[in-house]
């Protein structure tokens, strides 16, 4: 038990941010990650050994954050959201202010893309998963995942929001 308890608290900040840029709403995020981790607890005995599980508990947040977004009969409009914006400080302000300008303009880009292509972007960009976790986190084929990223990533290039940003990255 102390180590489900370890394993939770350790993986919160990530599960966190993950619900929080698939959902678009810190109040959700935390909603969805409660109940995500609710949800672990009841299943303890279910979760698997070694390498599946971090794939195992990413399936059980995203089902958590499309259960909730099903639920909402009326989409409710996201602005404000400055979930991306919080960037670690860096030692150089422009650099901070960079940060946010960009995390702003990729918070939007984001949320331009339909639901099927941002949960993989989500999971592979944010919360690290490797293509094979994601596949078994959102119950599809690992085709289907690396098409998926491809395509959103092909999305992402092109998006007006992140036009003026491929030049500052690659002079970093």
């Amino acid at each position: 038990m102390d180590d489900l308890d370890a394993w939770l608290a350790e993986s919160y900040p990530t599960a966190y941010r993950t619900a929080c840029l698939v959902l678009r709403s810190p109040a959700d995020a935390e909603d969805a990650v409660q109940d995500a981790f609710l949800r672990v607890w009841r299943f303890r005995d279910a979760i698997p050994a070694g390498e599946g599980r971090r794939a195992w508990l990413y399936r059980v947040v995203v089902n958590a954050c499309l259960s909730r977004l099903r639920g909402d009969k009326v989409w409710r409009e996201r602005s404000g959201d400055d979930v991306l914006v919080s960037v670690p400080a860096q030692t150089d302000p422009q650099h901070d202010v960079e940060d946010a300008a960009l995390g702003r303009c990729l918070a939007q880009a984001l949320e331009r893309l339909p639901e099927h292509l941002r949960v993989p972007v989500v999971l592979r960009y944010y919360s690290g998963l490797a293509e094979r976790e994601i596949a078994i986190a959102i119950q599809r084929r690992p085709g289907t995942v690396k098409s998926r990223l491809a395509e959103a990533r092909r999305r992402l290039a092109v998006d007006p929001a992140l036009a003026g940003w491929t030049d500052v990255e690659v002079a970093r």
